[in-house]
């Protein structure tokens, strides 16, 4: 299956980069006849209906022809990440600097495996955070600091944007 995802990862890339798209991310799950093809797609000014559309005909009819997920069938959706989208690559973090996350670490940073901040920097495999205040007003005379603190990219286990409406 490994061969034919990388397969499948350059093939939606290469439709999806024709158009101006980015792909974020291909997954394939499954088994038998309950396989479904999930490819994630975005673009700076955001995904549209007719962008899903047209990645997933074209991605279907070259998957079709060169029969790359193994003659099973399988269901393929396409579809933006999201308003929370995850960030998973290097540049998914330099690209979101500025903006409000949450993530979760493989170890524990400063007691702490769970956190909500904004991302002030992304350099040399390190997030650079700041912590965001309590939604809770503190007591006068006791203002919340904020708190700049760093993580490993490689200690990240997952990461999304927190929208901000």
């Amino acid at each position: 299956m490994a061969a034919d995802l990388n397969t499948i990862r350059e093939i939606a890339g290469r439709v999806a980069t024709a158009q101006g798209i980015e792909v974020v991310d291909v997954e394939l799950r499954g088994g038998g006849k309950a396989r479904t093809l999930r490819i994630t797609i975005d673009k700076p000014e955001g995904v549209t209906h007719e962008d899903c559309a047209m990645v997933s005909r074209d991605v279907s009819t070259i998957l079709d022809v060169e029969d790359a997920v193994s003659g099973a069938s399988y269901t393929l959706e396409v579809s933006s990440p999201g308003l929370d989208r995850p960030l998973k690559r290097p540049e998914d973090y330099r690209r979101f600097t500025g903006s409000r996350l949450k993530l979760t670490t493989r170890e524990p940073v400063n007691g702490n495996r769970h956190f909500e901040a904004r991302l002030q920097r992304f350099e040399e495999g390190k997030l650079i955070l700041e912590t965001i205040p309590g939604k809770k007003k503190p007591k006068p005379g006791h203002a919340q600091p904020v708190q700049q603190f760093e993580i490993e990219l490689a200690n990240v286990e997952k990461a999304n944007l927190v929208p901000e409406i």
